[in-house]
């Protein structure tokens, strides 16, 4: 199962929006999720710094696949556009993939 990590950026004094609209994810969003095999999602908070982590038990390609080209996908990253900036990777249409240096299991 390949591992995946993203960071972000919160707007300022949007860190309860952000976390209300988390908590009332649409069910269209899990459907979508469950679709791309993404597993043990996890998004932390430093401040303004937002950083995410999950699985892709269908692997990275095909995770990065099905949320680039879900209308579900984009339209939840409309919503979130003015509580967050994340910069989209140009050739994936997801968040850039951040280079694993370490890994202790």
């Amino acid at each position: 199962m390949e591992k995946y990590a993203w960071r972000a950026k919160l707007i300022d004094g949007k860190k309860d929006e952000y976390i209300k609209r988390h908590d009332e994810i649409w069910n269209e969003m899990k459907v979508v999720l469950n679709e791309a095999g993404i597993k043990n999602y996890t998004i932390w908070c430093d401040g303004d710094d937002l950083f995410g982590y999950y699985e892709c038990e269908k692997g990275l390609e095909y995770a990065s696949k099905i949320q680039s080209e879900s209308e579900v996908v984009k339209r939840w990253n409309a919503y979130m556009k003015d509580v967050m900036f994340m910069p989209l990777d140009k050739k994936t249409g997801v968040q850039p993939h951040l280079q694993k240096v370490f890994e202790f299991n």
